[in-house]
């Protein structure tokens, strides 16, 4: 998570509901858009949620993109 406090993606994989799923995190919100228009993610789906930084206890602001289903599948055939 600090990393993606620091401005990197966090890929934060869990599962809901039986489901795989995954979120990017970042607290860089031009980075993930990027990465987003490259997934093919719709910017309307970009959520704001800021996190705790462990380090300090400050609230920092972020955002995240949700992918299951296809969206996650089209990320998992692009990893290496």
């Amino acid at each position: 998570m600090c990393f993606a406090l620091d401005g990197g993606v966090w890929l934060h994989r869990h599962v809901h509901n039986g489901e795989r799923m995954v979120h990017l995190v970042s607290a860089d919100k031009a980075r993930l858009l990027a990465l987003g228009q490259d997934l093919g993610m719709r910017t309307e789906w970009l959520q704001y949620k800021p996190l705790k930084d462990p380090r300090s206890g400050i609230r920092v602001p972020a955002w995240h993109w949700d992918l299951w289903g296809v969206n996650l599948e089209r990320l998992d055939t692009r990893a290496p």
